[in-house]
This record gives C-alpha cells, structure tokens and sequence, in this order.
C-alpha cells in the first residue's frame, strides 16, 4: 500500500496525550505503523556523561502511532489523504480541498 504519510510532512496529532500538538515527521516505520514527529511525544533520556558527551537529562521524540496522526493541508486544518492519477503518475491529494499534496 502507498504510504499516506512521509518523512518531512506537516501532521497534527489527533489522540493521546500530545492532541492538537503539530510538527514535521522525522522518520517514519511503516512496518510498526510508527513516525516520530519532532515536538511531540517528548520522554526525558537519562544520559550518563563522557569524554566526548555531556550527561543529564535528553529529551527525545518517541514514535507515535500513524493512526493518530493527519496531515495538515493549506488551510492548516487536519485531513485526510487520497490518491489520484496525474498525468499517468499516482499522488497524494488533500481530502478538504483537493490539492494535491
């Protein structure tokens, strides 16, 4: 299946804790259904220091599910995603307006 949602777009979060929140997706895993969204599902990583790194407290990004993550279209609102052939190429197209993404 076409993957809806791809590393350096735009999503907001629909569910869980960090709801409303948006950011860019960073890395996506289609095979665990997962993308880690910069901004969003922050832990706090404790890090012992050494010679090269300080230590302390990290936040890092956590993978969120793709289920609770829609893509934002022009109009900044959530939507969702469809799939049109364009001149004999498939592409991704916005659900609210249309726009091909």
């Amino acid at each position: 299946m076409a993957a809806k949602l791809k590393k350096g777009d735009k999503v907001v979060v629909l569910a869980g804790k960090d709801k409303g929140k948006s950011g860019e997706i960073t890395s996506v895993d289609p095979k665990a259904g997962k993308a880690v969204v910069d901004g969003v599902n922050i832990a706090i990583r404790h890090t012992r220091q050494t010679q090269t790194a300080q230590g302390g407290r990290l936040p890092k990004a956590l993978p969120i599910d793709l289920s609770n993550l829609a893509i934002v279209d022009a109009n900044g609102k959530a939507t969702r995603v469809g799939f049109r052939m364009e001149d004999g190429k498939k592409v991704r197209f916005a659900k609210t307006t249309g726009d091909a993404i």
